[in-house]
């Protein structure tokens, strides 16, 4: 059976199973070719209030957000102002001198850029932890991060491994702003979602969330939110809002060169270094799938759990969003498994 009637036709029992595990709230979709949406609603965006999550509400994406990133950097690329061969060293002058002079762009696209993780994906934390060392009303502005960057001594040395770096994509939001002269936010949404056609997307801000956004809850139950656990405003490491209809756009955009042009979406989807601890491959700023071309993004932190997944041959996007910190998990897994 092709894997598009496969993933259309999920047992409803084992997708039921799923979401009651972790008590998920939030949306599961798949969308085919021809934008025809198959989904499930659970739970509420806002609890307190008993507004349920629809296939409209826009959810934070925490890491899932990072191939927006990778994405607007290689669209300085193609205009020139970058290569993935520069050296950050110049670029960040005097700021965080603890990065090795020879890291370049696409050692911190590709996370083997060895340098020093503000968030050990490593250590024993928890979604719920209170991380972040400044308050997170500061964190609005990419230059507000580096009191929060600085100070960790590389872990190796630049090339010499994969290693999952959420430092390094706010390295890569500081690098654009300074050759591009325009604020990440601003890149962002110029020259990746806009060229999509991601019409939701968009950088929140977690203390003024619009009507249509999704709260992120940190337990299954309960009204505590994470707004004192995350910065304010998402940035190169994660943090974008977008709702499942943005997601199938993005994929098809990608694959169809209309964000940055075909030979680097072939770079971007090229599988350079298995990543055992998830299953996957990746690429630069995407992961895929181990067993065929399906690329993936996910995001996991407090109050926010979601993966997307998409097959260029069937043109086939599965996603779930979540508005908890751990719900989504069994479903994503359940999806995944559906496509191959």
């Amino acid at each position: 059976m092709p894997r598009q009637n496969r993933l259309m036709e999920i047992d409803e029992r084992r997708l039921t199973e799923a979401a009651a595990k972790n008590g998920f709230s939030g949306v599961v979709a798949v969308t085919t070719a021809d934008n025809a949406p198959w989904y499930r609603c659970y739970g509420s965006a806002n609890r307190a209030f008993g507004v349920p999550n629809t296939l409209e509400t826009r959810f934070a994406l925490a890491s899932g957000s990072k191939t927006f990133t990778a994405l607007a950097v290689l669209r300085l690329v193609e205009l020139g102002l970058l290569s993935r061969d520069t050296p950050v060293r110049p670029v960040l002058g005097t700021d965080l001198p603890l990065i090795d002079d020879a890291v370049t762009v696409e050692h911190l696209l590709g996370h083997t850029s060895g340098i020093g993780d503000y968030l050990d994906e490593e250590a024993d934390w928890d979604a719920a932890d209170y991380v972040l060392p400044v308050p997170v009303h500061t964190l609005d502005a990419t230059s507000g991060f580096l009191p929060v960057l600085d100070g960790f001594e590389q872990a190796f040395a630049p090339g010499d491994h994969f290693a999952y770096n959420n430092g390094g994509y706010l390295v890569l939001a500081l690098v654009a702003e300074r050759v591009s002269g325009r604020g990440y936010h601003e890149l962002v949404v110029e020259e990746v979602f806009a060229r999509a056609g991601m019409r939701g997307a968009a950088f929140l801000r977690s203390n003024e969330l619009p009507g249509d956004a999704a709260l992120g809850y940190l337990q299954a139950s309960g009204d505590l939110t994470n707004v004192l656990h995350l910065p304010i405003r998402g940035n190169g490491d994660g943090g974008a809002y977008a709702n499942v209809a943005d997601l199938h756009q993005f994929w098809l955009s990608l694959r169809d060169g209309r964000i940055v042009g075909r030979d680097l979406v072939d770079e971007i989807v090229r599988p350079r270094f298995d990543v055992p601890d998830e299953g996957l491959r990746y690429g630069l700023g995407v992961y895929v799938h181990p067993d065929g071309p399906a690329l993936l993004m996910e995001g996991y932190d407090a109050g926010v759990s979601m993966r997307s997944i998409h097959d260029p041959d069937t043109k086939t996007t599965a996603t779930v969003l979540g508005n908890t910190s751990e719900g989504a998990w069994p479903i994503a897994e359940l999806l995944l498994r559906a496509f191959y």
